[in-house]
């Protein structure tokens, strides 16, 4: 694993006397609250992402939001950085603490404090894991539609974030979408509340820019989610080609002819075997791809869509089709699919996920492309990934114990970012950009928009101590890295492959 630290240009310099900082949390919270030594620290050294490390300072498990606030209020007037921390599964780093800071963690936030059936909405704390949620509602019939591959872990908290997806977000839409309300505590300790229980809200729009602002604006203390009705109908329909291009073109076909699943997903062959030894799901283990393709509704659609998809995907060069139209089918189905990433252990020692996004109708050749890549790169990538909304997950397969794996890995991911940039895509779908890609920030974004970012996150952070050295890089840094060639305050980029 590599030790990480803050970018220089990026690193909070105040020196904090620690003791007094302690003496001031040991008024305010119990002493089992305060984590201070190594061994009890160790276990909030990562995130999702665990190849990049850092001991945190100071951990601190309020259980309040008023000890929040407080908590804020003391780091605020002594300039000391504070990142938050959810469930810990974030695959981006932006959970990643810091060796002159505190980790705020919110997992003792766990409560649903309503479910409002009748305005189907439920009110919930931030610790409140993702899947907990559908469970309060499914006795009204209603469900929370977000449900990222790791919804059993994943908090709210962190889902608002990251504004995370998953394999409904094609119909369903993202973490975005499906919240109404947000109530934030600020760096200086204010409590805010963004939003309202309409669908609309009167002044300026700050909810969608407090979603998926990864921590650098303000910290979620209590969430208001929109619940949906349970669907009446809801069947999956599995597609097995000998091709992966082929189902790459079939995806393309499908939202093409205006039909709208619930989730379309892919998994092409070597994440079919690993998933197959490690679950049973009933893949086929000889297709080079399969698509699962989920559609619900009203009983008539639904059937009227799966027709039409069945016969598009077989024109399409599916070979193998199958229907799960039970609970049980349906649940089996999906099962593989979730334990896609834990499989892909099965066939490696490690593997590095990457999240870029591209336009849909470029599926087929970037497959090609990540393809050949792989190959240059001399490292097998297995494909697993939200394929209706062109959101990629390719799993690339390394062993860090082998000098020089872990960078060639690191280089491949930062290749297959370069390119759906260049196809008009962007370098993050759902799980942020965290530490992970400030580098490819700075091939995506010029100079005159990465000041936006840092001047929007002045505004509410003036000091710079929220989540600092994550999501938006220094123009510093992206003259270093050298996507970027500083002169009288342009940036020009590199030569990259055009579509």
């Amino acid at each position: 694993m590599i030790t990480i630290h803050p970018h220089p240009a990026e690193k909070i310099h105040h020196q904090i006397d620690r003791n007094r900082l302690l003496g001031e949390f040991k008024r305010l919270l119990p002493l089992a609250s305060i984590l201070t030594e190594a061994e009890a620290l160790r276990p909030y050294e990562c995130d999702g992402l665990s190849v990049y490390h850092c001991l945190p300072w100071l951990v601190l498990l309020p259980e309040t939001v008023d000890q929040i606030q407080q908590i804020m209020r003391i780091c605020h007037s002594q300039g000391v950085p504070v990142v938050a921390r959810g469930g810990g599964t974030g695959l981006a780093g932006g959970a990643l603490p810091l060796d002159n800071g505190v980790l705020l963690v919110l997992s003792k936030l766990n409560k649903i404090l309503e479910v409002d059936p009748d305005n189907r909405q439920a009110r919930v704390q931030p610790g409140v894991r993702n899947i907990a949620v559908s469970e309060a509602a499914r006795p009204y019939g209603l469900f929370y539609a977000p449900d990222p591959s790791s919804q059993i872990a994943c908090t709210l908290g962190g889902n608002v974030a990251e504004n995370s997806g998953g394999v409904h977000c094609l119909k369903y839409g993202l973490t975005t979408h499906n919240v109404l309300e947000a109530k934030i505590v600020t760096m200086d300790g204010e409590l805010v509340t963004l939003g309202g229980g309409g669908l609309d809200s009167p002044g300026l729009d700050l909810l969608a820019l407090m979603i998926g602002s990864e921590g650098l604006l303000g910290i979620a203390v209590e969430i208001t989610v929109k619940l949906l009705p349970l669907p009446e109908e809801t069947q999956v329909l599995l597609a097995a080609f000998d091709d992966v291009e082929k189902a790459g073109r079939a995806v393309a076909g499908i939202i093409e002819a205006g039909l709208l699943p619930a989730g379309l997903e892919m998994m092409d062959h070597a994440i079919i075997q690993a998933t197959e030894d490690f679950i049973g799901a009933g893949y086929p283990r000889e297709a080079e791809a399969i698509l699962i393709a989920e559609f619900d509704g009203m009983r008539e659609q639904v059937e009227e869509d799966l027709a039409n998809s069945a016969c598009l995907l077989k024109a399409c060069g599916a070979y193998q089709l199958a229907i799960a139209n039970t609970p049980e089918s349906r649940q089996k189905a999906w099962a593989g699919r979730k334990a896609a990433f834990p499989a892909a252990g099965r066939i490696s020692p490690d593997y590095y996920c990457m999240d870029g996004t591209i336009p849909r109708r470029f599926l087929a050749a970037t497959l090609k492309k990540i393809a050949k890549l792989s190959e240059d790169y001399g490292l097998a990538v297995a494909n697993v990934f939200h394929a209706g909304d062109g959101n990629l997950h390719p799993l690339i397969l390394y062993d860090a114990g082998k000098p020089g794996e872990l960078d060639r890995a690191e280089q491949l991911g930062g290749a297959i970012l370069g390119h759906c940039v260049a196809v008009g895509g962007t370098i993050t779908g759902e799980h942020g950009v965290g530490i992970e890609k400030l580098n490819q920030m700075c091939l995506q974004f010029s100079a005159s928009e990465l000041m936006q970012f840092q001047a929007l996150k002045r505004a509410f952070d003036p000091q710079g101590l929220l989540n600092p050295g994550k999501a938006i890089p220094s123009l510093h840094r992206c003259a270093e890295w050298g996507a970027m060639h500083v002169h009288q305050g342009n940036l020009r980029f590199p030569d990259i492959e055009r579509f």
